[in-house]
């Protein structure tokens, strides 16, 4: 394959999920050798339904697919499947190829040194921190050497360091990548051009440049076609002023009025369809428990993980009522398990006043049940809830219609995101622990979630490693679990 020729081209491919899951409509668009491309989209787009279409997962149901001859295709997905978890690190890799590699181990050593990790081969994947599962999914694509390498979010759980190692990865890479990411700043650093899935027309929109580059291209364009239809609007207006005026006077003069009726109509046909933006979530609070007074939780001790052994730690945390704490800490040193146990009632050290609702944000979602409804999983919640109310918080998500209705198993994972932030609004907590909450989550979202997380009136325990999220929350005390 020569550089720069197209080795994948969508020609009026539609795609539906089922009657009323429209994905694709008659999209085209190409991806060229050693290109550079960021797919964006709103959350529940169909962004990942793509990709499983490039490798062959879905069939496009009209239009043709091209692919270059003999060009192979990995994907490094959001998240490992649950039944993945219980595969040792060489089980894990293994499974990828049809046929048994007998020198998996060397090859396995190439690319966890390629994404900065050590990994026992015999030790199983659900005992890896998130951020290093990230890592173990990135891999698992690289061992494939694949043509075309597709990332699903690859940010996600991805501390400062890995976020940087992956970058100059990226930065370096000689073959082709396309990236689903919603990190601006991450995109910026090698994108060279962007795919775009619009919700609204379920097309694909494709643009030269970075991230901003179409965010600004996108914004004039709105304002341009904007500024069109106020004109036609406003000629479309004097021509029915006119009419009415002439139409009064009788005689030859309706014959006049018919026509300006007749050219109203006209340029009322001209007006352009304004492209929608991606539609954002309504601004919410998270409601605090009530009867709550004096410490909710004492933090007197806590366990990391240093050289892959548990190491208790002596400290001396009280969050009340406003409280807002910040855990930070490298991938793999124990944050997630801290915040688990924590709200489990597990963790040794730490004291919870009884009573207290705990209102838990997992990164994995794994405290919704997949095989519920998002109806039935919210109505799940405590107290005696209506389901006009019910609706109304979910649809203020941009969950509703058909995806009220809809399996949590069905969904994206920005849709089981926003479902999540649902329940906890639902929920009122008295305590609020968050786990990387801006996983997956459209951009558009991220003000609006932040504004929420910083008025909550309760004690709150965040991890995130996204900055410019956790500048905009209300932070009173940062526990740094690496120091």
């Amino acid at each position: 394959m020569q550089r720069g020729e197209t080795i994948v081209r969508f020609e009026q491919v539609s795609f539906d999920f089922g009657v009323k899951k429209p994905i694709l409509d008659k999209v085209d668009f190409s991806v060229r050798r050693r290109s550079k491309i960021t797919f964006m989209g709103q959350n529940g787009a169909g962004k990942s339904t793509i990709f499983g279409l490039m490798t062959g997962a879905h069939t496009p149901e009209d239009g043709q697919m091209h692919l270059a001859h003999g060009l192979t295709v990995a994907t490094a997905r959001q998240v490992i499947p649950r039944e993945d978890m219980s595969l040792t690190v060489r089980e894990f890799f293994q499974n990828v190829f049809p046929k048994k590699v007998y020198d998996i181990d060397p090859r396995i050593d190439t690319v966890l040194e390629v994404v900065n990790l050590a990994a026992p081969h015999e030790r199983t994947i659900g005992s890896f921190s998130g951020g290093q599962q990230a890592r173990l999914l990135l891999a698992q694509a690289l061992i494939q050497d694949p043509d075309l390498l597709l990332l699903d979010e690859p940010t996600n759980n991805l501390d400062k360091e890995g976020i940087e190692h992956l970058t100059i990865f990226l930065v370096n890479y000689k073959k082709t990548v396309v990236v689903i990411s919603h990190d601006a700043e991450f995109l910026n650093s090698f994108t060279q051009g962007v795919l775009y899935l619009d919700v609204n027309t379920h097309k694909v929109e494709q643009y030269v440049g970075n991230y901003f580059d179409v965010i600004k291209e996108i914004s004039a364009r709105i304002e341009k076609e904007n500024r069109k239809n106020a004109l036609l609007a406003k000629e479309i207006q004097e021509n029915k002023d006119k009419a009415n005026f002439f139409a009064n006077k009788g005689g030859q003069m309706r014959m006049v009025a018919k026509r300006m009726r007749e050219k109203a109509e006209l340029l009322e046909e001209t007006k352009v369809d304004v492209r929608k933006e991606d539609k954002t979530i309504r601004s919410f609070r998270i409601p605090y428990q009530s009867g709550l007074v004096g410490e909710v939780v004492h933090i007197s001790s806590f366990t990391v993980v240093r050289n892959h052994k548990p190491v208790e730690r002596k400290v001396k945390v009280s969050l009340r009522k406003n409280d807002h704490l910040l855990l930070q800490g490298p991938n793999g040193i124990g944050k997630s398990t801290l915040l688990q146990s924590i709200a489990d009632g597990t963790a040794k050290g730490v004291t919870i006043t009884p009573g207290t609702e705990i209102g838990y944000y997992r990164q994995d979602f794994s405290n919704l049940d997949f095989n519920k409804t998002v109806y039935e999983e919210l109505t799940a919640m405590p107290g005696n809830l209506m389901e006009e109310d019910l609706r109304r918080v979910a649809a203020g998500f941009l969950v509703s219609g058909e995806i009220f209705h809809s399996k949590i198993g069905t969904l994206s994972e920005g849709q089981k995101g926003l479902v999540a932030f649902a329940r906890l609004v639902l929920l009122k907590p008295g305590l609020l622990i968050l786990d990387e909450p801006t996983n997956h989550i459209n951009f558009r979202h991220l003000p609006v979630i932040a504004e929420a997380l910083s008025a909550f009136e309760g004690p709150m325990i965040l991890v995130s490693h996204v900055p410019d999220f956790v500048q905009q929350i209300r932070i009173d005390e940062t526990l740094d679990l690496g120091s």
